[in-house]
């Protein structure tokens, strides 16, 4: 073998016996794209889309062009906020015609489970249904996992449904903030039926109670003492309790825990005026009782539309919304101001050091706020 085809590592002993041949390269013109010197990948230019095309692909039921609408909604940036305010206007004189059905539980409850089987059968009925998956939040990364549509994968190919999840972004209840905007924006695509999942963290599950027409609560038999386990709060606030999971050998247990809770919801306020509260079984497994589930918030919903209670609590949770945003706005602007920024870290070690009150120190916080501001 000639000296210059040998590779560098070749064994100078046997210098004849190697494994490879070094064979002169060729140089096409494309190869110098490639090894331009700091050459790196920039993302495609999209044009952002306008109000009125959001507006228009809403109501014409455009999947894609709904889920830019939620983004736009969703985003903390402030250049987005007034432009999702003016679609959210603009779409108001088309929304209010859906049910809107609040589903909560305990981890491990089927929570995802039984909305995929709920929401199959809404399907089949011809209902068009939308979730939105609410995924908790790392309190350390921030960062969630957002697999709703991986767990309800066969619900996630029909035509009918429209699956957002969306991060609790550490929110009480495990309710995004903009939860209330994406509600607003399905019903005007024109979904019959939204099914809102929650995170499921127990008594502070009000939150969602102040957004939807029905309430519905997930349990378990065999996790203990079941009625213990479940606190009385969370348990006023429901319309409906599910015993999940009724099937098989569980099936008589299911039995057993419904007739319990019925017996505990007998001395309970009602969470509806004119509604009583029940426990009923299901299973998603065998779709045993999810009819009947449908059934009874079909009967929810004429009879609080036909008492006056379904019109009076959307107006309520229109009040709520008002004073939610307030502050939530108040948060923002008084951790965003910059004198507040400035004194806070002085004002915290001074707490932490014990040389200074709680009280004196938000006090002088808002001093700070309301001067800056020119409100004092």
């Amino acid at each position: 073998m000639a000296t210059d085809q040998k590779p560098e590592w070749s064994d100078p002993s046997n210098p004849d016996l190697c494994s490879s041949v070094v064979r002169k390269g060729e140089e096409h013109e494309v190869q110098a794209t490639f090894l331009q010197k700091n050459t790196r990948f920039k993302k495609r230019n999209t044009q952002e889309i306008s109000v009125e095309e959001l507006y228009s692909g809403v109501l014409n039921r455009n999947r894609s062009i709904l889920a830019r609408a939620i983004t736009l909604v969703e985003s903390n940036a402030d250049h987005h906020f007034q432009k999702a305010q003016e679609l959210l206007q603009k779409l108001m004189p088309s929304t209010g015609n859906s049910i809107r059905i609040g589903i909560t539980g305990v981890p491990g409850a089927g929570k995802s489970t039984f909305i995929e089987a709920f929401g199959e059968y809404l399907c089949s009925l011809g209902l068009k249904v939308a979730v939105l998956a609410i995924d908790p939040s790392s309190s350390i990364s921030g960062g969630s996992i957002l697999g709703d549509k991986t767990r309800m994968e066969q619900l996630s190919r029909n035509s009918r449904a429209f699956i957002r999840p969306s991060p609790s972004a550490g929110k009480l209840g495990g309710v995004h903030r903009k939860t209330r905007e994406s509600i607003i924006l399905c019903e005007a695509a024109g979904f019959d039926v939204i099914l809102i999942e929650t995170v499921g963290v127990g008594q502070s599950e009000v939150i969602i109670r102040d957004m939807v027409d029905f309430f519905m609560l997930l349990v378990l038999t065999g996790a203990g003492d079941e009625l213990q386990g479940m606190k009385k709060g969370i348990m006023e606030l429901a319309d409906a309790i599910i015993v999940h999971k009724a099937d098989g050998e569980n099936k008589p247990k299911a039995e057993k825990t419904r007739n319990d809770y019925n017996r505990i919801l007998h001395f309970l306020q009602p969470a509806t005026k004119g509604w009583m509260t029940k426990a009923h079984t299901c299973s998603s497994l065998t779709l045993e009782g999810i009819s009947g589930i449908w059934d009874m918030i079909q009967t929810f919903e004429q009879k609080g539309k036909d008492s006056g209670v379904f019109a009076e609590r959307r107006k309520i949770q229109s009040r709520e919304w008002l004073y939610a945003l307030i502050s939530d706005q108040l948060h923002y602007h008084f951790y965003h101001h910059q004198g507040v920024k400035n004194l806070l870290p002085k004002i915290e070690n001074e707490v932490i050091a014990g040389e200074k009150t709680v009280a004196s120190a938000v006090e002088s916080l808002l001093k700070r706020f309301f001067i800056k501001e020119g409100n004092l």
